[in-house]
């Protein structure tokens, strides 16, 4: 015998419930948060303008970019959902280039300058207002640097502009109000050089269910 379901569900942090919402033939609405996000315009972009060289060691206490999230506390917090570097100067020998990425804790300094004032957004509409500090070639504090994503490779007989390199954060790293995000770039040669950005969504505490 068929049976049917009905259910509900409490929205986090508020004793409200709500319908769940379903197709006429049963599936369930369900859509990944990058969408609703995203739809929602809570997506911004920044990259530099600058090429900053790449090192060749573990990054201390440069970065080639930093992003502060200067919220004030119970503000929005930063979803990260990738870093990325283009690469501007190939040397004419073969190297392999990768991302480090430091996160720095809550009370912070925030960067000095806000180098990059143009915040893009990918829901088509105006990125809007947003109170983070995007700054290049920045002295921060030594938190732990670690690798992310893959590396690129380019060859002795490559131009430039050309090769790019991605982290997926999607999500694994989150920047409360007045902490901060580092990135740069390591690879064989100094002589090569990039414009390193993040893309992250600006998103209410409220709809995470984050005590912070």
């Amino acid at each position: 015998m068929g049976m049917e379901l009905l259910a509900r569900v409490k929205k986090a942090l508020a004793d409200v419930e709500t319908n769940l919402k379903a197709s006429e033939g049963g599936a369930l609405h369900t859509l990944p948060y990058h969408i609703q996000w995203t739809a929602k315009g809570y997506s911004r972009s920044a990259i530099a303008v600058v090429a900053v060289a790449a090192l060749i060691q573990r990054p201390t206490t440069t970065a080639a970019i930093q992003l502060g999230n200067n919220e004030a506390g119970g503000g929005k917090v930063y979803v990260m959902e990738r870093g990325f570097a283009h690469q501007l100067v190939h040397p004419n020998f073969e190297i392999e280039s990768g991302l480090h990425i430091c996160v720095h804790p809550v009370g912070t300094a925030m960067p000095d300058t806000n180098d990059i004032t143009v915040r893009n957004s990918s829901s088509g509409l105006a990125a809007g207002s947003s109170l983070s500090i995007f700054d290049i070639n920045e002295g921060v504090n030594d938190d732990g640097w670690f690798p992310w994503g893959d590396w690129t490779k380019c060859d002795e007989t490559g131009v430039t502009p050309g090769g790019h390199v991605e982290a997926a954060f999607r999500g694994r790293i989150i920047i409360p109000p007045k902490a901060a995000i580092s990135m740069h770039v390591v690879a064989g040669t100094t002589g090569s050089t990039f414009t390193c950005g993040f893309h992250w969504f600006e998103v209410p505490q409220s709809e995470l269910g984050l005590g912070v």
